[in-house]
């Protein structure tokens, strides 16, 4: 016992990114209930199991905080592993969705207010080690740069309802320029460089991620309304899909790690974005997109939570080595 509590000095904060994943799929079930009211029943099943996890993986990082101070801020400054700490502040902002979606308008305020300051705090953070940094090398950049990213664009979803509408406009503003700014700083390093770390191949699913949140972020920010920019962002994630979908056999050559959750939000994100897209065109192949992809997310969560709990039963997660 002593020596697993000795463990969590290892507790990386990538584990939030299954909290991610699962949010992401509690509000595409949400999503899928505007349609089909039989799905209904699943929601509180996924967004029950996400919020017990949520509570497990705080209080055992927050234990990381109080007893290892040290290896949190080696993880805040290290090159790679602070991309992934954002995902703690974005798990809040994306239980504020789903609980303001279920009418739960006052948790969600809570929720989002922490998950917003939270947010802007790391993504400063992050940016200033980009900017004054002595350290990095073109090997350390990784689609995982996109984490501090997207959570400002996650931010104006349900923050048009909390907070002045030029405070989601600035979230979003900060996000969706970046987003282009790093995109292109990646995709030099893809083409260019050393291929990526066996680990971090997974986070190439997280392309998909910001046209995706962008799409159904800026539609919250225009009244739902369908417009060319919307559009672009709504085919270009679709197009990343695709990309990814043809890059399969290479991903199914990996062995596990913590990184394949990287694989479940970025679906989430499309798969409701699909459902946005069949509810405001009412054409149903968007429909058909949204499912086919919400049935694969489903798969792929279930099947992680299954190697999760392995691999931390084996103690194969949190350990000096990870």
């Amino acid at each position: 016992m002593l020596q697993r509590l000795q463990n969590i000095a290892y507790f990386p904060a990538s584990f939030f990114g299954m909290i991610m994943g699962l949010s992401g799929l509690s509000i595409a079930f949400i999503e899928l209930a505007k349609i089909y009211n039989s799905s209904a029943s699943f929601v509180d099943l996924s967004l029950g199991l996400t919020v017990l996890l949520f509570a497990i993986l705080l209080t055992m990082y927050g234990y990381k905080i109080l007893k290892f101070p040290k290896e949190v801020i080696a993880e805040l400054k290290h090159p790679i592993k602070m991309n992934f700490v954002p995902t703690i502040s974005i798990s809040l902002l994306l239980l504020s969705i789903a609980f303001y979606n279920l009418g739960y308008a006052e948790l969600s305020k809570y929720l989002w207010i922490s998950g917003a300051i939270l947010q802007i705090s790391l993504t400063y953070w992050v940016l200033y080690n980009w900017i004054h940094h002595d350290f990095f090398t073109p090997e350390h950049s990784n689609p995982a740069w996109f984490i501090p990213i997207v959570g400002n664009i996650v931010v104006p979803i349900v923050g048009i309802h909390h907070a002045p509408i030029e405070v989601s406009w600035f979230f979003f503003s900060v996000g969706i320029i970046f987003w282009i700014i790093v995109k292109a700083i990646l995709v030099n390093r893809i083409i260019f460089h050393t291929p990526l770390q066996q680990k971090l191949i997974p986070t190439l699913f997280i392309f998909i991620a910001p046209p995706a949140v962008g799409f159904i972020s800026y539609l919250a920010l225009n009244n739902q309304e369908l417009n060319q920019f919307a559009m672009v962002l709504y085919f270009f994630g679709l197009a990343m899909t695709l990309l990814m979908l043809v890059s399969a056999g290479k991903f199914m050559k990996l062995s596990f790690a913590l990184s394949w959750w990287a694989f479940t939000f970025p679906l989430a994100a499309m798969a409701i974005a699909s459902y946005k897209m069949a509810h405001i065109t009412q054409h149903e192949v968007y429909l058909y997109i949204g499912i086919a992809i919400h049935l694969f997310l489903l798969f792929i969560v279930l099947l992680f939570l299954a190697k999760t709990s392995k691999a931390v039963y084996l103690q194969q997660i949190c350990n000096d080595q990870h």
